[in-house]
């Protein structure tokens, strides 16, 4: 996908942020990095004031579950009030613009959908492939992450409501690929498994997960922000309903193929207790952004995870500074 467009990326650079995976496009004439926290008013007007968008993609999140059950303060300052304070700063922005780029603009959420809890599951519920999240699923979040991911979805909408800023939200489900943080499932069951480490699953690895590739939900994303109705909300899957069992199992299978070893990659599954709270099922109907803006996804789970396997046995080097650290130690000197 490419486009003529300029981007101005916020990040605030915590332990996830990684200027490594940015390479690729740090020296394009088009591309721009501000290392800006958005619970910091001030910077966050300067940006917006310097640099003048057309747009707003709002993904930044603390998102890892695990971690916002041991400590929910961090996602409750970003996810919520940093939401609060992009709406404020883009509120004001916005009402400053001429009338034609005002009527342009646009501030698009990105969120997930674990704020609509979970769903039935089928070895409880007869026919539960028929129930999905749509986008008018009642919101019911199970962890301090999806909270706070419904707490600022609640946010943006009012902001619609109240001061006519035009929003767009979308609401997606697992994503996975390339540059995936090792704490995330995918990366990190790779990544053991080639290291000879257990692959810890939770519970008796049941719970289903629709899961979505990267590119493809970049692509959803553009097209929402460029082609949505402001006040919209739209879901975007990846039609991958997949048990974790069975994406630990295709992973090490493919690993098998790959980097072939004596022994089976899935000798190396461990079962561990489950998570509280944990939901059993998501899956999403993405109908409406496939009726409404002509997006599908292109990827099946089968052609998309042996991508991401893929990506990561070419992409040991840059794991491995992931895993040690040194890739945050060193951007100090990159900044």
């Amino acid at each position: 996908m490419y486009s003529n467009d300029w981007v101005v990326n916020v990040d605030k650079l915590t332990y996830a942020g990684n200027l490594e995976s940015l390479a690729g496009v740090a020296n394009n004439e088009r591309y721009l990095f501000e290392r800006v926290d958005i619970c910091n008013r001030a910077e966050v007007d300067r940006v917006l004031a310097q640099h003048q968008p057309d747009a707003i993609m709002h993904l930044a999140a603390e998102s890892h579950v695990d971690r916002s059950i041991d400590g929910p303060a961090e996602f409750i300052q970003t996810n919520i009030v940093g939401t609060y304070n992009l709406l404020e700063a883009t509120r004001q922005y916005w009402q400053a613009l001429e009338a034609k780029k005002k009527a342009n603009f646009r501030f698009h959420h990105i969120s997930t959908d674990e704020v609509y809890g979970d769903l039935p599951h089928p070895s409880e519920t007869p026919n539960a492939e028929q129930h999905l999240f749509t986008e008018q699923t009642a919101y019911a979040p199970s962890s301090p992450y999806s909270a706070s991911k419904a707490s600022s979805d609640h946010l943006v909408r009012a902001w619609q409501r109240t001061y006519g800023l035009p929003v767009l939200v979308t609401n997606c489900s697992n994503n996975y690929g390339p540059y995936h943080f090792p704490e995330k499932l995918i990366p990190l069951v790779i990544l053991n498994a080639l290291e000879g480490k257990s692959l810890p699953i939770y519970g008796k690895g049941d719970q289903i997960r629709d899961w979505l590739y990267v590119e493809d939900h970049a692509r959803a994303l553009y097209k929402v922000v460029t082609e949505g109705k402001p006040g919209e909300t739209y879901n975007i899957g990846g039609y991958n309903e997949k048990q974790n069992i069975e994406v630990v199992h295709s992973i090490c299978d493919i690993l098998q193929q790959l980097r072939p070893k004596a022994s089976s990659y899935r000798e190396q599954i461990t079962f561990v207790q489950d998570r509280p709270g944990h939901d059993r099922r998501y899956a999403i109907d993405a109908s409406k952004i496939q009726r409404e803006l002509g997006w599908q996804p292109e990827e099946t789970f089968e052609t998309g995870i042996r991508k991401t396997v893929q990506w990561y046995l070419d992409n040991l080097e840059w794991c491995r500074r992931v895993q040690d650290g040194s890739y945050q130690r060193e951007r100090l000197g990159q900044l």
